[in-house]
């Protein structure tokens, strides 16, 4: 009889335990979000590439598709592009130079976009600026190269990007894993405004983004150990509701292949992500290589009134398609 009343009370307490579970993480029970999804402009409006076997290695520039605008990725042309066509955010690379400053550029080493050799370090800005950023792109194998000729002076530093577009929201990745380089960026970024920071959010190795939070606390940041140090406790304890306070002024960018193991996803989360400063951002597949939202059949696999990010690679694509 003791056994029955024990399994009894014990069943009332395992179904109170998962509706308890199931209305504090339902979106059905969330106050409806209103607005469209913010689009992030990866690299603003750049030419995209075919991504099957690439490797950390390869050179995309020498496997563009045909070129269906004019513009070169990293530069001010293709992010005033990109903000014009739609986009919320743009995101940016920078690597520092010989001479402490730093430029917008994607790869590691200048061999594949440019006429140049070697690394940003190896040379100051003034440098830099004599290279065409669009030297080695090429869609037939290197028959062709229809940006050659037209990128030389194109490179940008991080402060002529900033003063250009003095009020619009920017994600900057440092491509490198160097704590100095977290710490020469805080000292960079510590001229501007709170406001203007507030804009502004930061990406890249464990390092230098460790510093980086060290020296400007507010900033929202994202690393490898910020995504853990969130999604870890929070997938744990995500169910009470409770947020950790490692999920404060961060960036998530989550992988739509593992989205919906996060408690509440998609609005409850988004909301619990808001209360304490952090922005979501989705990405297509399993995250690797920047896979973005990029056609209309990707945009179909988006949550019904989604409206946190969306990282896409071709945001004069998307954005006509959400305006609809």
């Amino acid at each position: 009889m003791k056994l029955r009343k024990v399994i009894k009370r014990g069943s009332f307490l395992l179904l109170f335990l998962v509706l308890f579970i199931f209305v504090n993480n339902s979106s059905i029970f969330t106050k409806e979000r209103n607005g469209e999804p913010l689009l992030l402009a990866h690299r603003g409006l750049a030419q995209t590439f075919n991504m099957e076997g690439i490797t950390g290695e390869t050179c995309t520039a020498e496997r563009i598709y045909v070129p269906e605008h004019p513009y070169i990725e990293n530069t001010i042309p293709s992010m005033k592009a990109a903000f014009n066509a739609g986009a919320d955010i743009v995101e940016i690379d920078v690597h520092v130079t010989k001479d402490e400053e730093f430029a917008i550029f994607h790869d590691w080493t200048l061999d594949c976009r440019t006429d140049g050799t070697g690394t940003t370090r190896d040379y100051t800005m003034d440098e830099l600026k004599e290279l065409d950023v669009g030297y080695g792109y090429t869609a037939d194998n290197g028959r062709t190269f229809p940006f050659r000729g037209k990128g030389v002076g194109l490179m940008p530093t991080l402060d002529e990007v900033l003063t250009e577009f003095a009020e619009e929201p920017f994600l900057i990745h440092i491509k490198s894993n160097d704590r100095n380089e977290g710490i020469q960026l805080s000292q960079y970024l510590s001229k501007y405004s709170d406001g203007r920071l507030s804009n502004l959010s930061v990406y890249g190795g464990d390092e230098p983004i460790a510093a980086l939070k060290e020296k400007l606390p507010k900033l929202r940041v994202m690393s490898k150990q910020t995504l853990k140090s969130c999604l870890l406790p929070y997938l744990s304890v995500g169910w009470t509701g409770h947020i950790p306070s490692s999920c404060k002024n961060t960036q998530l960018h989550i992988p739509e292949k593992y989205a919906a193991f996060l408690w509440g996803y998609p609005n409850k989360f988004l909301n619990r992500m808001d209360q304490v400063n952090t922005r979501v951002i989705l990405v297509a597949g399993d995250g690797w290589w920047s896979e973005g939202f990029d056609t209309e059949q990707d945009l179909d696999r988006i949550p019904e009134k989604y409206n946190g990010g969306i990282w896409t690679n071709r945001i004069d694509v998307i954005s006509p398609i959400i305006e609809k």
